[in-house]
């Protein structure tokens, strides 16, 4: 999870206690504990608890969460009017939160992970075939030719390009 508007510092806090639990333990944990970063925190869960579901066949009940990290992003910076017209600057924080699930024991289904579809060649016999692929994948701007000056008629005149060199 990415630009989390929650400080890092907040967020640590519930992620501290998550590392090295179960699942269904940390789904219950999340659920109960009156804290702000607990709902993002539980969206993150569920959505790596389905993806380890959908692309390894692995089951809720078997997985814990080896790796769980909150990392600093972007602040987003504002200025706070104060007495006499100064200004004090304000730092809104962001995270970035990585977790990682592995298997209390190791399953057979696991090995089976889903295939990555490979680009399928294309036999080429003529060079006008290879022509015809280039035109259909993607179309090519012209260039513009510069527009070159010769010294002889423009010696106080500037030199007009299209593109600079």
């Amino acid at each position: 999870m990415r630009y989390l508007r929650i400080a890092p510092r907040k967020v640590r806090l519930v992620a501290d206690q998550m590392r090295g639990e179960t699942v269904p333990k940390t789904k219950g944990f999340l659920t109960f504990t009156p804290k702000r970063a607990t709902d993002p925190l539980l969206k993150l869960l569920n959505s790596a608890v389905a993806t380890a579901k959908n692309d390894y066949n692995l089951e809720e009940s078997n997985l814990y969460v080896s790796e769980i990290r909150v990392d600093e992003g972007p602040k987003l910076k504002r200025w706070m009017p104060r007495a006499r017209g100064s200004a004090s600057p304000i730092q809104k924080k962001t995270s970035h939160v990585t977790i990682v699930l592995k298997e209390i024991k190791e399953s057979k289904r696991s090995a089976n992970k889903k295939e990555i579809k490979k680009p399928e060649a294309v036999l080429v016999e003529k060079v006008e075939e290879v022509k015809d692929l280039k035109t259909k994948a993607k179309p090519r701007r012209e260039k513009k030719e510069s527009v070159k000056m010769t010294t002889q008629d423009t010696s106080n005149k500037k030199i007009f390009r299209r593109k600079s060199i």
